[in-house]
């Protein structure tokens, strides 16, 4: 859970055992937070405590998808790596009660799963999407551990159906705090601004860019993620301060 907001910040990502995991057709439980499906909504149960400042985190959040993407995505040759854009488009219910904040707004929901872990396939990759007034762009891209590159540029319309589409060209942005390198793509002569980054870790920046896709200018989400910066040691002894390990 990554909530970012005046007076409001808050992480938590805590690993826990196999036995706090329940699984089910219409349901995913990890420890005292869940998710369900409430007919056409999912419904988001949210009971953690945030890290490295022991806060809680708590409160529903309902996502309801406009359109269902029903097409599971491979990112290397062997399949060993998926990613799953299951709402490119929806409206999302956030009623968060620790801290005491609540919205509307329109939203987005994947889900990236394999076989492996991802620092095993990939050495970084560069993912955005906006929503556009008739589709939902997303461009996708990276490098493979084995050092291919793969790339993804689709636009979903409003009936969930996805066309691949030439990806603009690339554009620069700045490096995090961090120094993580960053990039987009973004219609030529174009420019793209970082309006704000959401989080700034050693390994991982997720931002707000204003930038212009396929003739239309839009407000993205990016993000950028290096796994060699991962796997390092140093960042290695620094996770369980951010992501601790449960023994219940």
């Amino acid at each position: 859970m990554a909530l970012n907001g005046p007076g409001s910040n808050r992480w938590a990502m805590t690993e826990r055992p196999q036995h706090r995991v329940d699984r089910g057709k219409d349901h995913f439980a990890v420890g005292p937070s869940a998710l369900r499906w409430d007919g056409d909504t999912l419904v988001i149960d949210v009971n953690e405590i945030s890290a490295p400042l022991p806060w809680p985190v708590r409160g529903q959040i309902r996502v309801s998808p406009e359109m269902i993407g029903t097409t599971a995505f491979t990112l290397d040759p062997a399949g060993r790596h998926r990613w799953h854009p299951v709402a490119p488009r929806a409206r999302v219910e956030v009623e968060m009660t620790h801290p005491g904040i609540s919205w509307k707004g329109d939203g987005y929901f994947d889900s990236n799963f394999g076989d492996e872990p991802l620092e095993d396939g990939f050495v970084d990759w560069h993912w955005s999407r906006a929503h556009l007034k008739r589709d939902v762009a997303v461009l996708y891209e990276g490098v493979r551990r084995c050092g291919t590159p793969f790339d993804l540029a689709l636009r979903f319309d409003r009936q969930g159906r996805w066309h691949d589409v030439v990806p603009p060209p690339v554009a620069s942005l700045p490096r995090t705090g961090w120094l993580v390198k960053r990039a987009t793509r973004a219609d030529a002569g174009t420019d793209p601004r970082v309006i704000r980054t959401w989080i700034d870790a050693p390994f991982y920046a997720r931002s707000a860019l204003a930038t212009r896709m396929f003739g239309e200018d839009v407000q993205a989400v990016h993000e950028s993620l290096s796994l060699n910066r991962f796997r390092s040691p140093i960042v290695q002894s620094m996770l369980p301060y951010r992501m601790p390990r449960a023994v219940w």
